[in-house]
């Protein structure tokens, strides 16, 4: 029965996976350059504000891409589907355990050795 459950649980979960190309990893982040020389906009103290995709790879590699103002939007899209497609992965891997635990001890048919 409660095999049964989780069994329909999982379907469910692989029916709803957010499958598309649309996927990316890592952190978007935010942060202003200021020029040393020769800006006046930096000059004031405002900087100029821009946009890094920064990706973490195994052994602490990381590599940081400049964003475009008119694809963040886009980006941040791709780093939803990204966690919804990596917590529906989780989510059918915790099914996945309960699947995998013994069910109730149920006694061996046959004879009893005395």
């Amino acid at each position: 029965m409660i095999r049964d459950r989780t069994l329909q649980a999982r379907v469910k979960l692989v029916g709803k996976l957010p499958i598309t190309g649309e996927l990316l990893r890592g952190s978007l982040l935010e942060r202003t350059v200021r020029h040393t020389k020769g800006c006046p906009k930096c000059a004031r103290g405002e900087g100029h504000q821009v946009f890094v995709l920064t990706v973490t790879y195994a052994g602490g590699r990381t590599q940081q891409f400049s964003v475009r103002r008119e694809r963040i939007a886009e980006v941040r899209r791709w780093l939803d589907n990204y966690q919804k497609l990596k917590q529906a992965i989780e989510d059918i891997c915790e099914l996945n355990h309960e699947l995998l635990r013994p069910g109730p001890h149920r006694r061996r048919m046959g004879r009893r050795h005395d």
